[in-house]
């Protein structure tokens, strides 16, 4: 059974055409999958009996499960989502399983998705990459998880699915499990689906793809899918971000800043985001910060300031609340715009750095590998 959920309008319009179909029925049923939320081939109204009987026959619309959904105090909420492949999979009694994150604010309502099944780059502040690597997700389990947070959160709201156009989730970000750019295709056709006007119709500002610099990827995304971008950058200097960012040893600083100025000649806005997780004694000094302001001087750019959120086993300790703010204080000074990111939904493991789910690991490592195994 072919999995509807896994293309985007383009890929649907070819499909209808390989079994003699015309294309505008691919954005029709874009409308019924993602706008209007609708999974049964028989509610399809506009679209004629005899296609829908056939499109039973050899397809299916199918989404990831729920295991699990946790809200916090402060109105975060995050979803278990099994992903478990048993046709792959290990299948040794634990099912692989992504997070998601649904984070409310007074003018937007943020989505973090995952890209992957754990994480191949081993960053060692983060909780995701302290479990290893399984696999990429597919764009129906990319895309479903958007998909599930929106019909779950619009039908909690009392929103009638098939009328009601408000946007209770009004901005994505790729920044929850695994590095997007090493699920490259399955990452970008997701995308576009969130940015098709017959889908969700978000805007390529509202959506955000945070990477920890694979610089071949973004210049390819700069042709393919320009979309907002942040960079988990983290270290002001390459042995110090050797360390905490393995990739950088195969793309080092010079090299991701200057793939960051290429990329902003296509993107949406102006500017790239650099995200610096804020480590206690490691990367948080006076010293620190200048340093940075020479590494960021030549590219356009604001700078979010994440303190750290512990995890058991990470070695790492968040800065001290004085640290952050003279270290904020320096890059404000130097003219930048600085935000320190506010911790939310820490009391159900969903603040930044902390998603892990369950991961059958196939790397067979805990803390590091080879940066070739994910080139």
């Amino acid at each position: 059974m072919i999995n509807l959920f896994n293309y985007n309008q383009l890929q649907l319009a070819d499909y209808f055409a390989s079994i003699g179909e015309k294309p505008f029925r691919a954005k029709q049923l874009m409308r019924w999958m993602h706008h209007f939320g609708v999974y049964d081939f028989t509610q399809m109204t506009d679209i004629a009996k005899s296609l829908r009987e056939k499109l039973a026959v050899d397809t299916e619309i199918t989404l990831p499960n729920v295991q699990l959904e946790q809200v916090s105090n402060d109105g975060t909420r995050k979803w278990l989502i099994d992903v478990n492949n048993k046709v792959t999979d290990d299948k040794n009694g634990v099912a692989n399983s992504i997070e998601t994150v649904f984070i409310p604010e007074d003018d937007r309502g943020t989505l973090c998705i995952s890209s992957q099944v754990g994480c191949a780059l081993a960053c060692t502040f983060c909780s995701t990459g302290a479990q290893g690597f399984n696999r990429n997700l597919s764009v129906s389990e990319i895309i479903g998880q958007l998909a599930i947070a929106n019909k779950s959160l619009r039908s909690e709201s009392g929103y009638d699915l098939l009328s009601v156009n408000d946007r209770i989730i009004s901005n994505v970000v790729m920044m929850g499990m695994g590095e997007p750019l090493t699920n490259y295709d399955n990452v970008v056709t997701a995308m576009q689906i969130m940015l098709d006007d017959s889908a969700y119709g978000l805007s390529r500002r509202r959506v955000t793809l945070s990477t920890s610099g694979v610089v071949p990827a973004m210049d390819r995304l700069k042709e393919d899918c320009p979309v907002a971008l942040a960079v988990s950058l983290h270290a002001p200097n390459d042995a110090l971000r050797d360390v905490l960012v393995p990739i950088n040893k195969k793309y080092p600083i010079k090299e991701l800043m200057a793939a960051c100025n290429r990329y902003l000649e296509k993107a949406p806005r102006d500017f790239v985001t650099f995200e610096y997780v804020m480590l206690d004694g490691v990367n948080d000094t006076v010293e620190h910060a200048h340093e940075l302001l020479e590494v960021i001087k030549h590219v356009p750019c604001k700078l979010n300031l994440i303190p750290f959120n512990p995890f058991p086993n990470s070695g790492y300790e968040t800065s001290k609340a004085s640290h952050i703010r003279v270290f904020r204080d320096i890059l404000m000074q130097a003219g930048y715009v600085v935000t320190v990111r506010k911790t939310r939904g820490d009391d159900i493991d969903a603040a930044c750095g902390q998603l892990a789910g369950k991961v059958l690991d196939k790397t067979k490592r805990t803390k590091t590998i080879p940066i070739e195994a994910v080139a």
